[in-house]
């Protein structure tokens, strides 16, 4: 029996965890929520602290004298590569670790190593905020360079409104650590995210998803599917930059998300995020799309362990979440068992609940509730999901 830490103990790390037991494991868990949902599965053993802090992952790590560690949320990357060096264990890099949490460092190296990106600009005060907008002609997008989780990036649509480009600059920087922002062109085309198993330095990409955001400013996700409507020349092409984006990061070992846009001059690389995909892309998506054991693979990588990327089938999968405009204490929630009764409907999820307040959809952590659907094509799974979604509202006493 191996010990396995896994930082995150929230919705998307539940598969994983129970991966990582059903293989045998101990799973030691680590969040300082002690309400996280991945705390009560039979058999984890908890520890109670910030992901963030490394030198806490670190003692708690020797004490329970692991084998492994993996996170599945950019708060818990730079611990993994932290405890992964001290211990000489099988996991990211450090340099791997700061490139895949720090936007600005990224998009550099990226570019560096002639992986195709947008026009940007790395920012350090509101003077060159400024500066930097006299190099885009209509709009653009500005981001804090080290947060996650669609925190701290906002559209400006107007570069002639004086408020709007001072909003912007404060919203954003009141997300970004290192005071950073980066501001990029904006770009049009087909959102993606490669799915990839990162193993041994080899690079394995496993299913491409199709992204949606809400309707700028803001770019909260709203949803996703899988397998991409992009044809397979083009899906060939995006498969091989999410390897050199990956490479070039050094990211020889764990998983990755791969985020582009697939623009009139070919895709270009949004960020990677060097870790399990959040919203459920990676944890149950792609095995409802391919048959590919994800959550059990991350744990193998986290061991040292071979790993399995054949795909067994070929379907479709899909996640939804409520993006209808809620705003006040949530009262009551209708309509879930008719959801879970349609076709197809593999999960329904709220992420607030009777009594929390429901508040104003920029970020991902304010959504209020999801589906996920499996069919044989993506298309009908993103039907069946809609329909789903459809017979659900949140009752919200302003």
């Amino acid at each position: 029996m191996k010990s396995v830490m896994i930082l995150g103990a929230g919705m998307s790390e539940i598969p994983v965890i129970q991966s990582a037991i059903a293989m045998g494991h101990k799973a030691v868990v680590v969040d300082q929520d002690k309400h996280s949902p991945g705390f009560t599965i039979g058999g984890v053993i908890k520890e109670y602290s910030s992901i963030a802090d490394k030198e806490k992952i670190l003692e708690l790590a020797q004490k329970y004298q692991i084998n492994g560690i993996l996170a599945s949320v950019d708060a818990g990357v730079r611990s993994t590569a932290y405890v992964s060096t001290k211990m000489n264990l099988p996991g990211i890099s450090e340099e791997a670790a700061f490139m895949g949490t720090n936007k600005a460092a990224m998009r550099l190296r990226l570019k560096e190593r002639g992986v195709p990106v947008p026009e940007f600009y790395i920012v350090k005060s509101k003077d060159a905020y400024t500066e930097a907008l006299l190099n885009f002609e209509n709009r653009c997008v500005v981001k804090a360079a080290d947060s996650s989780g669609s925190r701290g990036i906002y559209m400006l649509k107007d570069l002639k409104n004086a408020e709007e480009i001072d909003f912007a600059y404060d919203y954003c920087i009141g997300f970004s650590g290192t005071g950073q922002l980066l501001i990029e062109e904006c770009m049009k085309g087909l959102e993606i995210c490669v799915e990839t198993l990162n193993s041994s330095g080899i690079c394995h990409p496993i299913q491409i998803t199709d992204q949606m955001h809400k309707e700028p400013p803001y770019f909260t996700d709203c949803g996703y599917s899988q397998p991409s409507i992009l044809n397979r020349d083009m899906q060939e092409e995006i498969y091989k930059i999410a390897i050199n984006a990956n490479m070039a990061v050094e990211n020889y070992q764990g998983s990755s998300c791969t985020e582009m846009i697939v623009t009139s001059e070919g895709p270009k690389v949004v960020e990677i995020g060097v870790r399990l995909a959040g919203d459920f892309m990676t944890t149950r998506m792609v095995p409802l799309s391919t048959g590919v054991d994800m959550p059990g693979n991350v744990v193998k990588i986290a061991l040292g362990e071979p790993i399995d990327v054949t795909p067994s089938f070929n379907k479709g999968s899909c996640v939804r979440y409520f993006m209808r405009e809620r705003v006040g204490k949530i009262k009551n929630i209708i309509g879930l068992d008719r959801a879970k009764k349609v076709e197809g409907i593999q999960e329904v999820g709220i992420l607030k609940g009777i009594g929390m307040e429901a508040t104003p959809l920029r970020k991902s952590s304010d959504r209020l509730g999801y589906v996920i659907a499996q069919m044989d094509t993506a298309e009908a799974a993103v039907k069946a999901a809609e329909t789903a979604l459809a017979m659900i509202d949140f009752i919200v006493e302003a």
